[in-house]
């Protein structure tokens, strides 16, 4: 099975989702893991440690001062006895503990203490994700290399509110497990991979700006499925709406000159996928204070410069990754334009597609693409933003394998 042998340490914090750590631990121990439980104070108001300690044939461990339990300094052997520390949920209590090194109970002293990986599976109410302090927690624990999987969007079952707030369900975040403790195949093992997503907003004045439809969703995906091949892949973001994916370094950048600029400085790699839909003009001299409309006069005149063509820095540059892939949106002519691209940008693929408004791509979940090498033109049948990002993951891992024979 593919977690035989793997010890995983299962945090569960307070909130409705710790219904779903039950299912979590049988899906675990399905894939040959052994479970070891820590429940936090609330999250015993939701579920049992009987319930838990029954589906996980393990102890369940609760207090930091259990005679028992702490008679052999137990937080700190809890905490290097596992392959992996898992939260499942996790809250925005804990977190937050986590970001900012506190220790004041079970579950918070074991995190301090661990020296293995550390994945979180956030759950709570859309406003507590989206908060300020939320945001600062998850990207100081991003940064230290804590890996996420979720939050999802969807209707929360305390509330009735739906947003972004959902844990990820105990398939994918098992599945995930299996790729962060290398129970499947993972042909990118050691390779570093850069992936450019979403728009970019180039400031017309404070309150607008020049973008596109782009929602991040192919860039972010194939992000996810380069990780789960093993690559240790960094994302660099446009604004989007979605969450950062699990396992993968995200940097947050608006313009397009930052994009450019965040690529560069992660050069070399081995992969470099430019998914990102960037904004071909800025504005040279953007606004101090909103422009407003003066009546019967015209609008005044936009003075555009051209943007950082950063697919074409890459694929020239003296620190060219063995890999480049660009991404041509079409409305017309799609294998034409997207042949001269490949040479005009000097990257290896195009993943050229049709994203005239009638295809639903810009934005929607699924994409119909042509790969387009040098020597051939393959066509993709209609497929998810997923799937298109695991078999281009698989093709680059594919063509990587082929040049090292």
């Amino acid at each position: 099975m593919e977690l035989t042998g793997k010890r995983i340490l299962l945090i569960i914090s307070g909130g409705i989702a710790a219904y779903k750590s039950l299912d979590l631990i049988r899906r675990l121990r399905e894939r040959g893991a052994s479970v070891r439980p820590i429940m936090t104070a609330a999250a015993q108001e939701f579920v049992t440690p009987l319930a838990v300690g029954a589906l996980s044939a393990s102890h369940v461990y609760t207090d930091l001062f259990s005679r028992e339990d702490e008679q052999d300094v137990g937080h700190i052997r809890l905490a290097r006895e596992c392959d992996l520390v898992l939260i499942a949920p996790a809250s925005a209590d804990l977190l937050a503990k986590m970001a900012h090194g506190l220790a004041n109970d079970l579950a918070s002293a074991v995190l301090l203490a661990t020296d293995r990986p550390v994945l979180v599976a956030p759950a709570m109410n859309p406003k507590m994700w989206s908060a300020a302090a939320t945001k600062r927690n998850a990207e100081i624990l991003r940064g230290d290399g804590v890996g996420f999987i979720g939050p999802m969007s969807g209707e929360m079952a305390e509330s009735g509110e739906a947003g972004l707030g959902r844990m990820a369900e105990p398939l994918d975040i098992a599945a995930e497990v299996v790729h962060l403790l290398g129970g499947s195949e993972r042909p990118l093992a050691g390779r570093t991979a850069i992936v450019t997503s979403g728009p970019t907003h180039e400031p017309i004045d404070p309150v607008r700006y020049i973008a596109n439809r782009s929602s991040g969703r192919q860039g972010h995906a194939i992000a996810a499925a380069l990780a789960k091949l093993g690559a240790e892949v960094t994302l660099i973001s446009g604004p989007v709406t979605i969450a950062d994916p699990a396992g993968v370094q995200t940097i947050h950048v608006e313009r397009a000159d930052e994009m450019h600029d965040a690529v560069v400085s992660r050069l070399p790699a081995d992969i470099a996928i430019m998914v990102a839909a960037v904004a071909d003009w800025r504005v040279v001299t953007s606004a101090d204070q909103k422009i407003k409309k003066q009546p019967g006069e015209a609008p005044p005149p936009l003075m555009l410069a051209e943007n950082p063509d950063i697919l074409k820095t890459v694929g020239h540059h003296a620190q060219r990754p063995k890999i480049v892939v660009g991404f041509a949106a079409e409305t017309q002519d799609i294998e034409r334009n997207g042949q001269a691209k490949l040479v005009r940008k000097g990257a290896d693929l195009i993943v050229a597609n049709d994203v005239s408004p009638e295809t639903g791509v810009m934005g929607g979940t699924r994409n119909r693409v042509k790969i387009i090498a040098h020597d051939s033109i393959s066509d993709w049948p209609d497929l998810s933003k997923d799937e298109v990002a695991e078999r281009l993951a698989a093709l680059v891992a594919e063509k990587l394998e082929g040049e090292h024979r």
